[in-house]
């Protein structure tokens, strides 16, 4: 699919987050000034729209990188013991045997 020249605005996606400083001078790295409050911004695909201002870098990181949620672990399935011996190919014994 071709795409019309001067288009590209228009195909650009939205809803970017970012976190501006809104201390003195320019926008330098964000850990130049870690305690200064944050604008959040988010791209609307022309322009960034300010939607939330935050006290810190840290406040802003944790609103723009939330953790990941935990995942359960599946429940261990039982899980036959191993023969005895050390050899890499022994054979499990059943549940039967190994309660004797």
């Amino acid at each position: 699919m071709a795409v019309p020249a001067g288009s590209h605005s228009v195909l650009q996606r939205t809803g970017f987050v970012r976190a501006v400083p809104l201390g003195e001078g320019p926008h330098r790295g964000a850990h130049v000034d870690p305690g200064a409050p944050r604008a959040i911004e988010e791209w609307t695909g022309t322009d960034w729209t300010v939607i939330g201002i935050v006290e810190s870098l840290a406040a802003a990181q944790a609103l723009l990188y939330p953790p990941p949620p935990v995942q359960e672990k599946p429940a261990e399935w039982d899980r036959p013991a191993m023969g005895r011996g050390r050899g890499r190919h022994r054979k499990p014994i059943s549940a039967e045997e190994r309660d004797r």
